[in-house]
């Protein structure tokens, strides 16, 4: 199979929507750079639940392996919420995060300038935001062992997790940090709970000794609950955020709404060799599925990142970026970044305007 195979996971609620028209996009980008991508369509989530009985199919699994990258939209709701927790949506993606070993989770925070009136946060706190979190995808509490729900002598249930990294995991993350902020403004700051958590400590420990490898990149330590605090009293002091699965799990989607919404950010997630699954920050709206008013920008610059990062395409990439930028300056909005005085849009409509503007 071509190098530049795709795998495309539409998924469940908005995720047909928003995949429609990042779909829409590649095909458009292909043609226009002549990129030579092939990609097909495979279930993931809920939907492969309904086919098939369990959330990642085999089919689907080969298919993601032979391929070069995943285009992810979205999965779960709660149609499923009530079938046996080892096979719900959620647990599709964890399990092909793990099994193409995608421990490499980078999720741009960026406020586009005419956005800033959407975020909830004064625009001079937010103008020119543009923070990258990086954050180990496949280890940590949402995987560690021993897990599960258990009844005690005495009768009462407890639940119980395990937070575990070893050295060798935290390495890798660290170094996939540093080097893209010797891309950026070279400064990291990395997140721990080192206080309290032993498993964190030792992340500080090793996280300190891989930036003595990068004596050109500014090295900083922050606990997660000051960290929090810090992204919204002042964003703009972090450049490259590396923190563990937890961690990068809530800060990202907190500073995603710096951004003045969710629906607007992309998200990377990569293996040793670059390959990747790219998908937008945001969940399957369930809610909003259907209505066509869903935001498929985060899933159209999901897109540009896959060709930033797996097939080395950067002016492709930077065409879809600067024609997102031409779309927001016509003042096209869908609801969830529509301010008084801007034109509401909806799914499709936003989708057809990128393509115009490439």
């Amino acid at each position: 199979m071509s190098n530049k195979h795709i795998v495309i996971l539409s998924g469940d609620g908005i995720g047909p929507e928003i995949m429609a028209e990042g779909e829409k996009v590649l095909a458009a980008v292909n043609s226009k750079f002549k990129l030579g991508l092939s990609w097909e369509h495979q279930l993931l989530g809920g939907c492969a639940i309904d086919a098939h009985g369990v959330p990642l199919p085999d089919v689907t699994l080969d298919a993601a392996r032979k391929a070069q990258a995943v285009l992810l939209a979205a999965v779960g709701g709660p149609k499923w919420d009530a079938i046996e927790r080892s096979i719900r949506p959620e647990r599709g993606l964890l399990k092909i995060r793990s099994e193409l070993n995608l421990f490499a989770n980078l999720r741009p925070a960026i406020l586009y300038p005419q956005l800033a009136s959407a975020s909830s946060l004064k625009p001079e706190i937010v103008a020119g935001l543009d923070i990258l979190i990086v954050r180990e995808l496949t280890g940590g509490i949402y995987f560690g062992q021993p897990r599960g729900v258990r009844t005690l002598e005495n009768g009462e249930r407890q639940g119980y997790n395990t937070d575990v990294y070893s050295e060798s995991e935290i390495r890798r993350i660290a170094h996939v940090a540093f080097q893209l902020a010797m891309q950026r403004n070279r400064k990291v700051c990395s997140i721990d709970k080192a206080n309290v958590l032993e498993v964190t400590e030792l992340w500080k420990e090793v996280t300190t000794e891989v930036g003595k490898e990068y004596p050109e990149v500014q090295l900083s330590h922050m606990y997660v609950d000051n960290a929090a605090m810090q992204l919204v009293r002042n964003p703009k002091q972090f450049d490259v955020i590396v923190t563990g699965n937890l961690f990068g799990d809530i800060l990202s989607d907190e500073a995603a709404m710096l951004t003045g919404s969710i629906g607007m950010l992309p998200s990377a997630s990569l293996d040793q060799s670059k390959k990747g699954m790219y998908e937008p920050c945001h969940g399957s709206a369930p809610d909003i599925a259907g209505k066509g008013v869903a935001n498929p920008l985060a899933t159209i610059l999901s897109v540009a990142m896959m060709l930033r990062y797996t097939f080395n395409e950067e002016a492709a990439a930077r065409a879809i970026e600067v024609a997102v930028g031409k779309v927001l300056d016509q003042e096209l909005r869908t609801p969830d970044i529509y301010t008084e005085g801007t034109k509401k849009v909806g799914t499709k409509e936003m989708g057809d305007a990128v393509v115009a503007a490439l």
